[in-house]
């Protein structure tokens, strides 16, 4: 342990975990990053917590907490929980993030070429834009053929793993070399883990979307999904978008790996040039 980290380890916490860089930033609103880092520990496992749960996930101290859940509630970011002293995402969250989904006019575009693969396939067809070290879907399409399976695979708000997922290393090969190597460094310095299991894999993606258009990923992040990645380029708004189909692995078959490379990828791969062309 060096002396910053002894530093901090014995001051009381300021700002929440991870955040620890910009704890002397005077630039930096530490109450609005305390309230937004506390949302952000809510998710589709995670439905409802209680401030004893808040408090170890963000590092803040208890009190500070309180503070935050009250004050959230009376906003409508938070609502109790019928469950006695838990919380539950409120409904102001989704009046707050549809601007951004509105501002994503291909969405609507890509839909139906979205909806016709995913049916072709069986799986899930997804477009993604990077949050930190995420892809979060912004829209999703699941097969009408095999709706159990395909709703199993990804859904609208899903944040995946930019280091263990086809969709992330899509994004990687996708973006220009400077903001590559400045994520994948904060995936080594952030997520050491991550790093050593999926740097492999990763160089090895950014070598595949160079030479045939897409990255595949076989079990990497969950052992029974299958997906492809294929990267698309800045939205109208700035966003850089990725797309990805999924599906899950076909029981007891060694023709998986073989689908991936040489049907779905391509698949992927010509639905989003087709829908570049569209877009002219």
């Amino acid at each position: 342990m060096n002396d910053r980290e002894r530093y901090f380890l014995n001051q009381p916490r300021r700002v929440p975990l991870g955040l620890e860089a910009y704890a002397g930033d005077r630039q930096f609103a530490t109450t609005l990053a305390r309230g937004l880092e506390l949302l952000r520990c809510f998710s589709a496992t995670d439905v409802q917590l209680s401030n004893a749960e808040l408090a170890e996930r963000t590092g803040l101290p208890r009190p500070t907490i309180s503070r935050l859940t009250y004050t959230l509630v009376i906003l409508g970011y938070l609502r109790p929980s019928a469950k006695y002293g838990k919380y539950q995402l409120g409904s102001a969250l989704i009046s707050a993030t549809y601007p951004l989904m509105a501002s994503i006019g291909l969405r609507q575009h890509a839909r139906p070429l979205m909806n016709a693969l995913a049916d072709e396939t069986g799986g899930a067809v997804s477009m993604g834009i990077r949050d930190r070290l995420n892809i979060v879907l912004v829209e999703t399409s699941r097969s009408r053929t095999g709706v159990r399976a395909a709703g199993a695979l990804a859904d609208t708000g899903l944040s995946l793993p930019i280091a263990g997922s086809a969709i992330g290393r899509a994004w990687l090969a996708g973006v220009d070399a400077a903001t590559r190597e400045a994520v994948l460094n904060e995936i080594r310095v952030k997520t050491p883990e991550d790093w050593a299991r999926y740097e492999t894999p990763i160089r090895q993606a950014l070598q595949d979307v160079a030479t045939r258009g897409f990255c595949a990923v076989d079990g990497d992040l969950v052992t029974q999904i299958q997906a492809v990645g294929v990267p698309y380029g800045p939205s109208a708004s700035g966003e850089f978008l990725v797309f990805n189909c999924a599906f899950a692995r076909p029981p007891a078959s060694t023709q998986g790996a073989t689908r991936l490379h040489h049907d779905i990828g391509p698949k992927l791969l010509a639905m989003v040039q087709q829908l570049k062309e569209q877009r002219g």
